[in-house]
């Protein structure tokens, strides 16, 4: 999250007397409009300030200690935590939550970090507790779902809702709900313990495909339909 430091454009009008050989009530200076290029991004911000994209990169850096990146896997099941989020911590004291998601374990993680010590004052880890995907679970949701046999409702949504063939990923944008599982739910009783996503898929003009019945549980590599 990144603070974007910007300057708001100051503009006002100069009266100034006639002057000798000037017709009366003629302005000696025209107005003038001052309108300056924004400056560089902090490094650091202030207070409770949101942080900087400096600020974010240090923080992943120091959160990502040498324990929990030998203890816990990505989504794609590669060593170290899926990075989710960082943010600024409540006390406003350059503080950093960072949030990410263990899949070896099935846990979200959250590391408070003091950007000024450069150290980690904090660690929590939590079973059933499920924040927004990051890209490349997105990109990894889609891509299950596409070498799934159910790619081929997919692809019948996306001929109906356009009009034409699915030709490719890059032709379509992907969002996502975390989706927790429902009492009757069939197949995705998991879900809420297991990461899974409901994807949000939206056309290259704008039409919006509806596969709201198909759930992929990226904990258990598995893509499913709600019945």
């Amino acid at each position: 999250m990144t603070a974007v430091t910007a300057f708001g454009v100051a503009s006002w009008q100069a009266e100034a007397a006639p002057t000798p050989g000037q017709p009366g009530g003629a302005s000696a200076d025209q107005p003038s409009v001052s309108d300056p290029q924004p400056g560089p991004a902090r490094a650091a911000g202030i207070g409770s300030d949101a942080l900087t994209g400096d600020e974010v990169t240090r923080a992943r850096t120091i959160a990502l200690t040498a324990e929990l990146k030998a203890g816990a896997t990505d989504v794609t099941g590669k060593g170290g935590p899926e990075y989710l989020t960082a943010q600024i911590a409540e006390d406003g004291d350059r503080r950093a939550d960072v949030y990410f998601y263990d899949y070896r374990n099935d846990k979200l993680v959250k590391q408070v970090v003091d950007l000024k010590a450069g150290t980690v004052t904090g660690s929590f880890a939590s079973a059933g507790m499920q924040m927004p995907a990051s890209k490349q679970e997105l990109s990894t949701a889609f891509d299950m779902l596409l070498a799934d046999p159910l790619a081929a409702e997919f692809k019948a949504a996306y001929r109906k809702a356009t009009g034409k063939d699915f030709a490719s990923k890059n032709t379509v944008a992907v969002t996502a709900h975390v989706y927790k599982a429902r009492h009757a739910d069939s197949g995705t009783a998991q879900c809420g313990k297991h990461r899974c996503l409901q994807l949000v898929v939206e056309s290259s003009d704008n039409v919006f495909i509806d596969i709201n019945q198909i759930i992929v549980d990226l904990s258990g590599r598995k893509v499913v339909r709600l019945s």
